[in-house]
């Protein structure tokens, strides 16, 4: 397949429009407010988080678009919350006016078959913009984190292509939904598009069980909010330098990792977090007396950390514990010493660990993650990126076609012969990655997959 990276094509956009629950309640004049658990309402949370779904064409004769349109006012109903409007209450908290003032939809075309993008979207996401709307832009006035105050929720743009195939690019509210949550609402979308009368998992809002206690008290350590590690030396690489990179991990690779370390100790999830951080950290060449960090986000909902929530929770609910390393230490220890520390870190979370990070929220004022040689990594293979079927089959690709120079996501993908491989996206400047592709392919030892 040739390289589609720097295809060009045209997309054109309809006028957006505010879609709204398919009901007269709440109304404007008895606004419904509902407010967000002290997990959500972390200050590092007050963002749009992107994400795409690439669908194939289907047999259906039934227009995506329209299904999608109709799906989204439908599980709007169910959802309602997010067709509201966040606002800050006494100390700052957020809460959401339930006003059905709507979410942004965009209807979209595309000169383009699905198959000549897939090159482009895997190495870099290259075609993202042009897929997923620009629209906050239009909609929110102003800058950084404020701009989620008094502003749409929830950004969708649905793009036919030539070929039948469609995406769906969407832009979320991070504060009052995560991957989980989104997910949840996406397989909502599909069954009303179907036909369904009611969603088969019923939403639960609930944020009260992640709430902070009374009174707050911190009781663990939390690296991931401790500011206080300074630099020896300036980032060689300034932020703004860093730009959205990929790179994919096949069976070989995975096993090749594996070969290093004691059978059956590890999984391929600290495995591979372990060569990138140590990969990372030497391609960015930290100085050897920086304290440097890994902060991984840990999903609460599969029940193995004392805390029992409803099937149906669409809220945040992670906590991101941190390890911590001397920079000349991780360079030069072996793969089992890292994922050793990958292991421990995990198991850090329980109860009292949860129960810590929100009365830390409290108590600390929302602080964000650290960013001072932080390395943040959210594995999203489990939460069902790759299933919501929206009357047309399940979708072809998926991903979060976005990172920074401190978080990194990793997706499931299908790598040459149909071979299930995981996409790390990841954040890097472009003078490191020759290098860190170099430190990574030294510790295979063996050529990369392809896709």
């Amino acid at each position: 397949m040739a390289l589609s990276e720097n295809l060009i094509f045209n997309v054109t956009k309809k006028e957006p429009e505010l879609v709204c629950a398919n009901t007269k309640t709440p109304t404007s004049t008895n606004h419904e407010i509902k407010r967000l658990s002290d997990i959500d309402d972390q200050k590092g949370l007050r963002f749009l988080q992107p994400s795409i779904l690439f669908y194939p064409p289907s047999s259906s004769t039934i227009d995506p678009v329209g299904a999608i349109r109709y799906g989204l006012a439908k599980a709007l109903e169910a959802y309602y919350p997010l067709a509201g409007r966040l606002f800050e209450g006494p100390n700052e908290k957020l809460m959401v006016d339930c006003n059905n003032e709507g979410v942004v939809f965009v209807e979209a075309e595309a000169d383009v078959k699905l198959e000549e993008l897939r090159d482009g979207i895997l190495t870099k996401f290259a075609f993202v913009p042009k897929l997923s709307s620009n629209l906050p832009k239009l909609f929110c006035n102003v800058p950084g984190s404020d701009a989620i105050i008094g502003n749409p929720l929830l950004f969708v743009q649905a793009t036919r292509f030539t070929c039948g195939g469609f995406s769906l690019g969407l832009l979320f509210n991070h504060s009052l939904i995560d991957g989980s949550g989104l997910m949840l609402f996406l397989n909502a979308i599909g069954e009303f598009a179907k036909g369904a009368s009611k969603p088969s998992v019923a939403p639960v809002w609930r944020r009260d069980l992640l709430d902070a206690r009374s009174p707050p008290k911190i009781t663990c350590i939390h690296n991931e909010y401790d500011h206080n590690f300074l630099s020896k030396k300036p980032l060689k690489y300034p932020k703004d330098t860093f730009i959205l990179t990929s790179i994919i991990f096949g069976s070989k690779e995975i096993q090749a990792l594996h070969n290093q370390l004691p059978k059956g100790r590890f999984t391929s999830f600290d495995v591979i977090t372990a060569c990138l951080w140590k990969c990372r950290t030497i391609a960015l060449e930290a100085h050897p007396d920086d304290i440097v960090r890994i902060t991984l986000v840990v999903n609460l909902r599969y029940g193995a950390f004392g805390v029992s929530l409803p099937q149906g929770y669409y809220g945040n609910a992670f906590v991101s514990p941190a390890a911590i390393s001397k920079a000349s230490t991780l360079c030069e220890s072996p793969l089992e010493h890292i994922a050793n520390l990958i292991q421990k870190t995990k198991s850090q979370v329980n109860e009292e660990y949860i129960k810590s990070v929100a009365d830390l929220m409290v108590i600390k004022g929302r602080p964000k993650l650290a960013d001072t040689w932080n390395f943040v990594v959210s594995d999203l293979r489990k939460i069902g990126y790759g299933e919501p079927d929206l009357g047309f089959g399940e979708p072809c690709f998926t991903g979060v076609p976005w990172a920074n120079s401190l978080d990194t996501f990793y997706d499931n993908v299908k790598c040459d012969g149909g071979e299930k491989g995981i996409l790390v996206t990841l954040g890097l400047p472009s003078m490191a990655i020759e290098k860190f592709q170099f430190e990574v392919k030294k510790m295979i030892r063996e050529p990369i997959s392809k896709y």
